[in-house]
């Protein structure tokens, strides 16, 4: 075989295995919905949220449930649009990088509200905590994605940490 097939083939070989490691689904689309269903959720929380931890806790829960399931269904329908698979190896090493930070996220829950009946508590202790492990969950599936995925992660540890200094 001569070099510059060699060459070719190797290259050819490092694309294929760059694609098969690293996450490419679209995720402007993604981010935008679920961007538009935080802010409006923003926006209707004080009409939605009754004066307990609680109610509090649950309605951004929910929130968080339904913007989860929008992530999922455009992504779903992306992968049947390009007549591929859902669930690769890709989209496996993403959802594992995301699953322990958001799961501990929703498992305070409980313990936080039981712990701390007074709305006014859990207002305060419950949401930095929720931006903080939302963003070491994005930078950790960061990592299957492009760089600038893992500095958006970054993003919300150090506003947060920041504005709890302030």
């Amino acid at each position: 075989m001569d070099p510059t097939t060699a060459r070719e083939q190797l290259e050819t070989i490092r694309t294929l295995m760059e694609r098969a490691a690293i996450y490419r689904r679209a995720l402007a689309p993604v981010m935008t919905a679920v961007g538009l269903i935080g802010t409006l959720a923003g926006l209707l929380a004080p009409l939605m949220i009754r004066d307990t931890a609680r109610a509090f806790a649950f309605y951004w829960l929910a929130v968080g449930l339904l913007g989860a399931s929008t992530a999922f269904v455009l992504i779903r329908r992306q992968a049947f649009a390009a007549s591929e698979p859902f669930w690769t190896p890709p989209a496996r090493r993403v959802a594992s990088a995301l699953l322990p930070a958001l799961f501990t996220g929703t498992a305070v829950v409980g313990p936080l509200v039981n712990i701390h009946q007074e709305g006014a508590m859990i207002a305060v202790a419950l949401p930095p905590l929720w931006l903080v492990l939302y963003g070491c969950a994005v930078h950790s599936a960061g990592f299957f994605m492009p760089r600038g995925i893992r500095l958006f992660g970054w993003g919300f540890v150090i506003a947060e940490i920041g504005r709890a200094h302030v």
